[in-house]
């Protein structure tokens, strides 16, 4: 009688997996004052917005390796899952930048919703809508890097978290084909349909956030 193989995970989920573990590593670290992590955090921070074609003092730094040590991914694979990690990461580490005693990366917090924060009230506030329609007519990973950059810096000025391992796997989606319709579809209902009288993602402990499955 065969033993049967190992279940192969689907790509995406397996980059949101380790954006949330690696993330949280480097954030525990970080809040703790180790000087490794805030070290880490202060090479990855140049990153930001960019891709890691384009950073090659970055390799190594971005939790890579880990995407190899489970399981093989195609040459496409892993080409996507690279730049969706170390967007995620490299993205994080500005998010975090000066906030020694806050979780910027926080399970739960879909980036419509954060964007929707930004806004006093919950009132549309026309310059931060237009930067969110930006983000999700990005017509390259190169523009959606940058467009990205943008917005996270605006939720770091205002100190509002977001779910990074949630992003990672979303970035990866993104790159498939129809996959970036379908993930701005997802920013743009989180963005709809936030309320600013639910209670804050603030107070709630760090995880490693909880992805959503691919289908």
């Amino acid at each position: 009688m065969s033993v049967p193989s190992a279940v192969r995970r689907p790509p995406g989920d397996l980059v949101g997996e380790i954006a949330g573990a690696y993330i949280s590593e480097l954030q525990q670290g970080y809040l703790a004052d180790h000087s490794a992590a805030v070290a880490a955090l202060a090479q990855l921070r140049r990153g930001a917005g960019k891709l890691p074609e384009d950073v090659p003092e970055l390799w190594g730094m971005a939790g890579t390796e880990r995407l190899y040590a489970e399981q093989t991914l195609s040459a496409r694979e892993a080409e996507m899952a690279e730049a969706a990690l170390f967007l995620a990461v490299t993205l994080y580490a500005l998010h975090q930048q000066s906030r020694p005693e806050q979780r910027m990366h926080r399970s739960g917090v879909e980036l419509g919703a954060a964007v929707r924060r930004l806004m006093p009230g919950g009132a549309l506030d026309e310059p931060i809508r237009r930067r969110f329609v930006r983000v999700g007519t990005a017509g390259t990973r190169q523009v959606l890097a940058y467009r990205l950059r943008e917005i996270i810096t605006l939720l770091r000025g205002q100190s509002i978290p977001l779910d990074y391992a949630l992003l990672a796997q979303q970035l990866y989606r993104a790159q498939l084909p129809d996959g970036l319709r379908q993930v701005r579809q997802r920013w743009g209902r989180s963005f709809h349909a936030y309320r600013p009288d639910q209670p804050s993602m603030d107070t709630s402990p760090d995880q490693s956030a909880s992805p959503e499955k691919d289908t």
